[in-house]
């Protein structure tokens, strides 16, 4: 009828996951809270204290119970949804690493009346815990930021497809009356040379089909990075970040400035095999240009809101995930071009083409590191005295467990999805 109690250890405290330090330990490795925008963000990052950690480097920390424990793995998502929250309990996950916070002020209640804090206590109770990078992902070398860079000047590339210089068009296809009842069929041309006559295909009575397609979203894949493939460029940050020791070119934003000019439409294929081919997506132009008659020289980028970064900024393009009305209409009217792909949209690929390998790669040796540490400490005596008592029963089996899995959600997705009409897929 009630669930079991978490049993504390020795020193009469509710432990913490040593997966869940190495997880943290990793990612303040790569993305440093140092980096991160203090001034509206909430990563949950602090210093330890003495060299331990005290919980507050978790946005959510969960007690730990070694004889109930979860796998030895991270989920990682863009937004920490019911849905997401879902996947990661049937999982059995251990931490998830949730790009943007799902606190960003302070609470002076947790109910289960408001769905994420609902969320929230299912977790604890799972005992999963929550790390929220955010704005230090931005801002980190290698992170976010660069990434979209990489994407605009042509770096990832998909090894399936031709790259821009190889790239033809497209041959014509011919009409399907069975896939478009709207669709005009010329038929073949008659005796005596006369003229091909055109036959409307006209809708089926009963059919009951939708006119327009169920929402869809971007499927961002893992692409092949090939430097040799991009274009010549100078990429330098908005806003520096100065003080980060190894962290030295890190920056809010990012600007790239081509050694010559890139024809619009090349960048546009590049950001949608960067962004999972989304089936379309919003740009605003200068009124009175073609979009195949625009040249770009320089792109000021911003992964998910970036209207006050580019205030001021001298670009031709400005790439991010959303800008107000009214910020886009005083783009063009200065001749700029805007593409915006929904908030998320140009955060969320960076989990599977980066993040992933990357964690992957830093978790294994922190893990290794860890477990090393605290066998050595507790083992050499007596495990049923001393690992029983101070950390609590089972630890063993848990420092001996050397897996380590990071794999990044099926169910996270922005909010807005494309809906398109009939006819037009």
């Amino acid at each position: 009828m009630f669930g079991r109690a978490i049993k504390m250890n020795g020193n009469g405290r509710i432990s913490t996951s040593p997966f869940t330090k190495a997880v943290v330990n990793s990612m303040r490795k790569l993305y440093p809270e140092a980096l991160a925008d203090k001034s509206f963000d909430n990563t949950g990052l602090f210093q330890p204290r003495n060299g331990l950690f005290t919980g507050d480097e978790v946005l959510l920390e969960a007690p730990f119970d070694p004889i109930r424990r979860q796998m030895n793995s991270v989920l990682l998502t863009i937004d920490l949804t019911k849905a997401v929250v879902d996947e990661a309990i049937e999982r059995q996950d251990s931490v998830i690493v949730s790009y943007h916070p799902i606190i960003f002020r302070g609470l002076k209640a947790l109910t289960l009346a408001d769905t994420q804090q609902q969320s929230l206590l299912r977790l604890a109770q799972e005992g999963i815990s929550v790390y929220c990078p955010h704005t230090a992902v931005d801002a980190a070398p290698g992170g976010l930021g660069d990434w979209l860079a990489d994407i605009v000047t042509g770096t990832f590339t998909d090894p399936d497809l031709p790259t821009d210089t190889e790239a033809s068009t497209p041959e014509p296809k011919t009409p399907d009356s069975n896939s478009d009842p709207f669709i005009t069929v010329p038929m073949d041309v008659g005796k005596n040379g006369e003229q091909p006559q055109e036959v409307e295909i006209a809708e089926p009575v009963d059919d009951d089909r939708p006119m327009h397609s169920e929402p869809t979203h971007p499927e961002p894949t893992k692409l092949k990075r090939d430097h040799a493939n991009s274009s010549s460029h100078e990429r330098s940050v908005i806003t520096p970040i100065k003080g980060v020791p190894g962290f030295e070119d890190a920056g809010m934003g990012r600007v790239v400035r081509f050694k010559s000019p890139e024809r619009l439409t090349n960048i546009i294929e590049r950001i949608g095999r960067g962004m999972g081919n989304p089936p379309a997506f919003p740009i605003a132009i200068p009124q009175g240009k073609q979009i195949d008659e625009i040249e770009i020289s320089s792109v000021g980028i911003c992964a998910g809101s970036g209207g006050s970064l580019f205030k001021d900024l001298d670009v031709d393009l400005l790439f991010t995930g959303e800008l107000s009305h009214h910020e886009a209409l005083t783009a063009i009217e200065q001749n700029r071009v805007v593409i915006s792909l929904f908030h998320s949209n140009t955060e969320r690929g960076y989990l599977r083409q980066i993040l992933q390998d990357k964690l992957h790669a830093t978790l294994v040796t922190e893990w290794s590191r860890l477990r090393s540490e605290l066998l050595n400490r507790h083992v050499p005596k007596k495990i049923g005295r001393n690992v029983g008592e101070e950390e609590g029963e089972g630890w063993e089996d848990i420092l001996r467990d050397e897996g380590v899995f990071v794999e990044v959600s099926e169910r996270d997705r922005d909010p807005f999805g494309i809906v398109i009409a009939r006819g037009r897929t």
